[in-house]
Formats: C-alpha cells, structure tokens, sequence
C-alpha cells in the first residue's frame, strides 16, 4: 500500500473534497488555486490506496461513485476540523469536544460537550421533558408527544448549502431573545448566515454530523459573547444546549436543538463570573409538561 506525508493527504483530501462538490475540475482547479495535472494525481493516488473507485466519468462530466459518496462526509469532517485545530478552535477536555471561536466583530463563543448526565443534575425541566418527550415519540418529530416541547424548537435540515433552519419556534431560546421577527427571518438561513459567518459554520458542523450519523443526544454547555441588536455591544449568555436527531413527516432527518438557561458555567478555561454579567430575560421560561 502506498504511504503518504500528513501534508500531501490534506492537499488530496481537500482535491477529493473540492471535486466532489464541484464535480468540474476546471471549476475545483481554480478554487484550490492548483492545476488540473495536480488534482487528478490526488485523486488517483487517493483511489490506489483506498482501493475504490471515488469518481467516475459519464459523458465527460465528473460524477461520485457509491464509495465517493459514502466518502465525502468524513473527508469534508476532517478538514474542518484539521482547520479549526490549526487555528486553536478546537480541542478536547476530558473526552470532550470543545469549541472556541471569535471574530473582529466583538463575538466571542466557546462550546465544551457535556456527559449526557448533566441533563439531571443541571436542574433544567425543558431538557428533561425535551428526552422524555422524544423518547416516547421515537424520535418523530410531528408525534403528538412533541407538542409539549415543539413550541421550543430550532430545527435544521442537511442540503447540499449545509445546515438550514426551517422552524423556529415561538418559545424558542432565539425567539424570546432576539425576537420574533428575527426569528422568523432566520428561517431558511444557512448556518454561515448566522453569527460567525461560514466559518464557523463548518466548525459546527462537526457536533451536527455526530447526531445525524447516530440519531442520538448530545448535550453542550456555551458561553457566549453577542450583540443583541446589530451594532450594539456584545451580551454574555450561557446556555445548555441539546441536539436531538430527528424525523420529518417523509421519513428524512432533522435535527432539533432546544436550548436552556445555565446556572454554572463548566466549560474548560472560563470563569463562573461569565454568569453574573448574563441578562436576567435570557432565560428560558418552561412549566412541567402534565
């Protein structure tokens, strides 16, 4: 089997990855700033060694194989997250993922996984009905046991632009801080359109993909740093915020997210003063599901 550098595999990762989503080589040449001799000896040499067809070529036009295709997400994973390393942005405390992130812009965010445990012992009761909820459901997101919690939503879908949100709901974490009519606008944005721009979009999509490829829970605690309004002056916030994988009406994956006030901050490196300065309308207001 052939052997490569570290250096030389992120360039031929970064040639599959970029081709696969072009499928033109002249268009991926020219965004890798390469040559067209380059990229396929990067996608030859990825094939030899792999020992699987990543490309085929149908009338001229580039298409992906079954394998290229089973590929691509965790190429694409790889160098986000290879970037967001190189950067600092991302590292790990006791097993889990944590994120740090900022911008000219004064925003500043810094994400750490929790044990799926914490649920219980962070005392939040939209959490807890939020698993309970989805457990009795299956998962399905129009189940009658969502009802209870639905109204707290944020869910995304995955397309070929990334994540996109396509529900906010009216009692929602983002709904009751930045408003209404902010979060109705922010329905069919992308995560780049978001805070953090494209950027950190693809430093998030690593938590998501987790949860898509498991249909499971993951559990983060954030401390953040935002402008409330355009222009105005960043606001501390910290949260928990739960990922579940979920169900469309047609059978497809969605993924919700339902976000709670913290009463501590644990995320490596950051001091519980974060707390003192949060606002005191940032939390969310849930009664026990009956």
């Amino acid at each position: 089997m052939n052997t490569v550098t570290s250096p030389l595999l992120f360039e031929m990762i970064r040639s599959f990855s970029k081709l696969a989503k072009t499928l033109n080589l002249l268009h991926a040449v020219r965004e890798l700033s390469s040559t067209r001799q380059t990229v396929r000896r990067h996608i030859d040499n990825l094939e030899e060694i792999r020992g699987e067809k990543l490309f085929e070529v149908v009338n001229r036009q580039y298409e992906l194989t079954e394998a290229g295709r089973n590929a691509l997400p965790e190429a694409e994973k790889i160098l986000a997250r290879g970037h967001a390393w190189l950067r600092g942005q991302l590292s790990g405390a006791d097993g889990m993922m944590r994120i740090s992130f900022s911008n000219s812009d004064g925003w500043e965010y810094f994400q750490e996984q929790q044990q799926m445990s914490e649920v219980w012992s962070a005392k939040s009761e939209l959490l807890r009905t939020a698993i309970a909820c989805w457990a009795k459901s299956g998962g399905d997101l129009e189940s009658e046991h969502m009802k209870a919690v639905r109204p707290y939503f944020l869910v995304y879908r995955d397309t070929p632009s990334g994540w996109i949100c396509v529900e906010v709901g009216e009692k929602s974490f983002y709904s009751t801080w930045w408003g209404w009519a902010e979060a109705r606008s922010s329905i069919g944005r992308s995560l780049g359109q978001f805070p953090g721009g494209e950027e950190f979009a693809k430093i998030m999509d690593a938590p998501f993909r987790e949860v898509q490829n498991n249909h499971s829970l993951r559990l983060d605690q954030v401390a953040t740093r935002v402008p409330r309004v355009p222009g105005g002056d960043p606001i501390t916030l910290c949260f928990q915020r739960l990922i579940m994988g979920s169900r469309m009406p047609d059978g497809s994956f969605a993924l919700v997210t339902v976000v709670d006030r913290s009463e501590k901050v644990t995320v490596s490196g950051l001091d519980q003063g974060w707390i003192d300065d949060m606002p005191a309308d940032a939390k969310v207001n849930f009664f026990e599901f009956e």
